[in-house]
């Protein structure tokens, strides 16, 4: 599939799940990534290991291109192709040699390395296992019937490890790899003193992995300090002002990696970079000719060399694959480009619509404000007309229940002198048996009495509470007569009495 042509659409929900786990681990674009998923049968964990760890050649596909690269046999009755022909046509090596794959290696831990035997020498040995495992079992059973034994017996192996530890010592403690590194930088300057050479300070996989992402060349030195070479090689090649120079060149891009082969780590990968001979010095590229993720070893220094050719070798090396490695940097600067734009662009995308999403809110609540306001205002309007409807309502009821006027003027009758809002003086008798409620309701219902507007079909209004919104005062001495209580007219004013109406709030609570 071509990088342009990428289309995320033609692949299933299966590969589309195994890309973005492949992508979110690795960090590759889409584009690239899914030539490699290919090759590795859409299996994630192949794809990276290949990633990190470099492609290794595949020989199936080189024999199917040397097979679809071969030329046609001729046809013809006159043709007769022997099976040495066909053979030396059909497996013709490739033209193009490929370089040796580099791989990513992470040391074990001794204590922690679990040995295996081979198949059929386990199924050999099986038998003496199922003898051993019943001794032991026996041994077991015996110690836990007598536990004394076990602890003599312990004790006295205790003491023949100890005095074989101390006749045998163990040599080299293994450490992890960044230990070990610190270990080697530390015992190369005791051993050669202080130098310029700026050694990786820590463990191969991740130099290896360091070179890999920023495409630089990474250039592993391994020392014997057993070898009678080494002293000459440090001394005369590797800390030569000419070598130090190259590799301390920044132009060079060269990452230095150097350990001892008597470290674990080490050792692994003087295996793994076929090392036949010390002192020796490799460089390990990336290159992308073989696919996108390979490292590859490019350049092998074995055994002792002048600090000349020493230096050739490595200018020689990088200098070839230096081209590759710009138009993998550009590449990659590039698609980090893009990626960075397409960031931005998203992001510039979330912010405008975090802004849109913030003003939708904004509007929102100002429309359920104003329409709670719109709610309350004609709630208020509604309850105000009808309590105005329900107030007329009570007056008409309560201006039927009043009283009428008492004849003559002798004992029980009560005349009262009352001043309205209006500045009008209404002379009225009461009964001085009535209450003074019946007082304020004259006032209250004065206007439908004296219009003769009162009908005596009207009935009170369902749950309604009348409040008089004025009172009745004596000017002389001031005195406010309420109608709380069961005062009559008679117990207020007496035979007769002045009073003025004064209008109170709705806060006032003195009638």
């Amino acid at each position: 599939m071509a990088d342009g042509d990428f289309d995320p659409s033609l692949l299933s929900e299966n590969q589309r799940e195994a890309l973005g786990t492949y992508t979110a681990v690795t960090n590759q674009e889409p584009s690239t990534a899914i030539s490699l998923l290919e090759r590795s049968q859409w299996n994630v964990q192949i794809a990276i290991a290949k990633f990190f760890d470099g492609e290794a050649p595949d020989p199936v596909e080189e024999a199917r291109s040397a097979i679809a690269s071969s030329p046609a046999p001729p046809t013809g009755s006159s043709h007769q192709e022997t099976l040495m022909n066909g053979l030396s046509h059909s497996f013709r090596p490739p033209n193009r040699t490929r370089l040796d794959a580099a791989p990513r290696i992470v040391p074990q831990p001794e204590h922690q390395a679990v040995y295996r035997p081979p198949f059929i020498l386990a199924l050999v040995l099986m038998p003496f296992n199922l003898v051993y495992r019943l001794i032991s079992y026996s041994f077991g059973l015996f110690g836990y019937l007598f536990p004394f034994l076990p602890r003599l017996l312990s004790g006295l192996a205790g003491s023949r490890a100890q005095s074989r530890r101390q006749r045998d010592p163990s040599g080299r403690q293994p450490l992890n790899a960044k230990d070990t590194a610190a270990r080697f930088i530390r015992e190369f300057e005791e051993v050669y003193g202080q130098h310029e050479l700026s050694f990786f300070p820590d463990g191969y996989a991740q130099a290896y992995d360091l070179a890999k992402k920023d495409l630089k060349f990474l250039l592993v030195v391994l020392l014997s300090p057993e070898h009678d070479d080494t002293l000459t090689f440090v001394r005369g090649t590797l800390l030569s002002p000419e070598v130090v120079s190259y590799i301390n060149d920044p132009q060079n891009k060269i990452i230095l990696w150097a350990g001892s082969v008597q470290d674990s780590e080490a050792y692994q990968i003087s295996n793994a970079l076929n090392c036949s001979k010390f002192p020796f010095a490799a460089v390990v590229a990336h290159t992308p000719q073989d696919s996108s993720t390979s490292m590859s070893t490019i350049a092998r220094i074995s055994s002792l060399t002048p600090p000349a050719t020493f230096v050739a070798r490595l200018r020689s090396a990088i200098s070839q694959h230096s081209t590759t490695l710009e138009r993998a940097r550009a590449s990659r600067n590039e698609q980090q480009a893009t990626r960075n734009l397409r960031e931005e662009q998203n992001s510039a995308y979330e912010r405008s619509l975090a802004q849109d999403r913030e003003r939708a809110r904004q509007r929102r609540e100002e429309e359920e404000v104003r329409s709670r306001k719109e709610k309350e205002t004609k709630a208020k309007a509604e309850a105000a007309e009808r309590a105005i409807r329900d107030m007329e309502q009570w007056r008409q009821w309560r201006a039927q229940s009043i009283p009428a006027e008492p004849s003559g003027s002798g004992e029980g009758v009560t005349r009262v002198s009352i001043r309205m809002t209006s500045g009008e003086r209404v002379v009225r008798k009461f009964s001085a048996e009535s209450g003074m409620e019946d007082l304020y309701a004259f006032v209250e219902c004065y206007d439908i009495l004296s219009g003769g507007l009162a009908s005596s079909s009207t009935s009170a209004p369902p749950g309604y509470q009348h409040k008089y919104r004025f009172r009745l005062v004596s000017p002389m001495p001031r005195m406010v007569h309420s109608f709380a209580g069961d005062h009559t007219i008679g117990d207020r004013i007496g035979r007769s009495g002045n009073l003025l109406v004064e209008v109170t709030d709705d806060d006032d609570d003195d009638t």
